[in-house]
């Protein structure tokens, strides 16, 4: 099955860290990276970057920056393809961060045609 794990991180990434602390980060995510069935997706830019799109009587609108606070922003994606959803958590539990004050959110794909 596959796995959407949605990485949630708001301002936790934008704390000032050390070297030492930014080489602990990349290598946690190198090792990510080797896991197989992974797919990574690609960082996002902050919130305030966001434009949200909404329909409404069939017109679209667009509103400056993101729907959700900034504390629950999205700050990047990844795949994976994972027998089960214990996989996919001991995954996200490496993700880093998942221990910097973020969290990653698991999705199972559904297929919708």
């Amino acid at each position: 099955m596959q796995y959407v794990l949605l990485i949630h991180h708001g301002t936790s990434l934008t704390t000032e860290r050390t070297e030492e602390e930014k080489k602990q980060i990349y290598a946690e995510w190198a090792a990510v990276n080797k896991t197989p069935g992974f797919t990574g997706g690609l960082p996002l830019t902050t919130p305030e970057n966001a434009t949200t799109v909404r329909v409404q009587d069939g017109k679209t609108l667009t509103t400056d920056g993101p729907f959700v606070e900034l504390k629950d922003a999205v700050g990047g994606y990844c795949i994976l393809e994972a027998d089960n959803l214990d996989a996919a958590i001991e995954l996200a539990a490496r993700i880093p961060s998942a221990r910097l004050g973020g969290a990653v959110e698991i999705r199972p794909s559904e297929k919708f045609w």
